[in-house]
């Protein structure tokens, strides 16, 4: 975990390279040159490519670094209570966890489970005596196997093609296609590249080279104004730090990219923002005592449909949804599996990247699996398996230890 803050100095140091390469001028000018050889190198750009490759592995490392914290901190707690010693069987230890209902070591090594469901206690069971699926259908009312919904029909017109698309984490160009009503889902390992993608898609990530078409319309690069514009919305996988101002109302995040839309000679309509948010948060039953309460004191699920109502209010024709079910709880998640079966059937394309297999696997007409910047395999929804997916997810792990066998 030591390595974070390291990478992030990395960041800082590049950034300082691009001053030094230019004269020492703390105004960067859009282009620096060096003498080399027989003529002039371009190299702030090549500075910036490297910046924006160290932040890419710096943004992975982070959430291996959270993700460690967890498990260190439950482990701490479980190895603890196996040492034996008599401290050790007279302390108790509570573990409140309704983001991760799906991994096995939670309930393992719990003695008791313990649900809570709209502030009433609705199940009190020995560890040993209660299921993974009896879990889910007592905390959400249904099943881990019926919280995924295929209603949709996807059909032939592209909404989002993507071409040669290639970036300082893609160097070698991803090319793809979304149709209307299609759930494409990019799956792979932390690293693979899928969030820089999305981001490079949206205009907030360098483009080196490569298209992005939404229904007929190019999308220019670097340009998340032109990249709505167009019909694009995305949800990036940071919420709190890349998605909402915390420090403004769920009804001034909802609205926040329709402000011209709603305005008249630069004044907003009031009443006219109001009730696009209210349609919005009706719709995706974002629990809020009132639209002027501060975003940041909802709760994670909540949070998440504020920024899916923003989007929404736009009209996308394509929506990127990264990590969409990431730290919320399981009823939140059960109403966005079924928002995007909704809005899959009412002809928008979505792009879903997802670290969790049963989503991927449950959400998707088709997925595609990255590796090291690339996509390695393309698989049905009809025939894909979490065997084939981490196949193609590891393909050059696997292909490397092969050749040293």
């Amino acid at each position: 975990m030591e390595r974070c803050p390291t990478i992030g100095r990395e960041i800082v140091k590049q950034v300082h390279l691009a001053v030094k390469l230019n004269n020492g001028d703390p105004v960067i000018r859009s282009k620096c040159v060096e003498k080399t050889g027989g003529g002039q190198l371009d190299v702030l750009p090549k500075a910036s490519r490297r910046a924006a490759h160290v932040e890419h592995h710096h943004d992975a490392e982070r959430r291996r670094c959270r993700d460690e914290t967890r498990d260190v901190l439950l482990d701490a707690v479980f190895v603890d209570r196996k040492a034996g010693s008599t401290e050790s069987r007279n302390r108790a230890a509570a573990v409140i966890d309704h983001t991760d209902i799906q991994a096995n070591d939670r309930r393992v090594n719990a003695d008791r489970v313990v649900i809570l469901r709209d502030g009433r206690l609705v199940a009190d069971s020995l560890a040993s005596a209660i299921s993974q699926d009896e879990i889910v259908r007592t905390m959400v009312g249904r099943s881990l196997a019926d919280q995924f919904q295929r209603t949709r029909a996807v059909r032939a017109e592209v909404v989002l093609e993507v071409e040669n698309l290639r970036t300082p984490v893609h160097p070698r160009g991803v090319s793809l296609t979304v149709r209307s009503g299609e759930v494409v889902a990019l799956a792979g390992l932390i690293g693979a590249g899928r969030s820089e993608l999305a981001r490079a898609i949206f205009g907030d990530f360098p483009r080196l080279a490569g298209t992005v078409t939404v229904a007929g319309t190019v999308v220019p690069p670097g340009s998340p104004r032109a990249a709505i514009d167009a019909g694009i919305g995305l949800a990036p996988e940071d919420r709190k730090g890349q998605a909402l101002v915390l420090i403004r109302s769920v009804l001034e995040n909802t609205t926040l990219p329709i402000l011209e839309e709603l305005s008249v000679a630069q004044v907003i309509r009031g009443g006219r923002e109001r009730a696009v948010a209210d349609r919005f948060v009706k719709r995706l039953r974002v629990r809020t005592p009132s639209l002027d309460q501060d975003v940041s004191k909802l709760s994670g699920g909540n949070q998440q449909k504020v920024v899916l109502a923003r989007w929404l209010a736009t009209k996308p024709k394509v929506l990127i949804l990264d990590e969409p079910t990431r730290g919320i709880d399981v009823g939140a998640k059960a109403e966005i599996y079924r928002l995007i079966d909704e809005l899959a059937g009412e002809g928008m394309g979505v792009l879903l990247i997802s670290s969790e297999l049963p989503e991927v696997l449950g959400l998707a007409d088709r997925i595609l699996v990255m590796q090291s910047g690339r996509i390695t395999g393309e698989l049905a929804a009809e025939t894909a398996t979490e065997r084939a997916v981490m196949g193609y997810a590891m393909m050059d792990d696997l292909a490397s230890t092969g050749a040293s066998a």
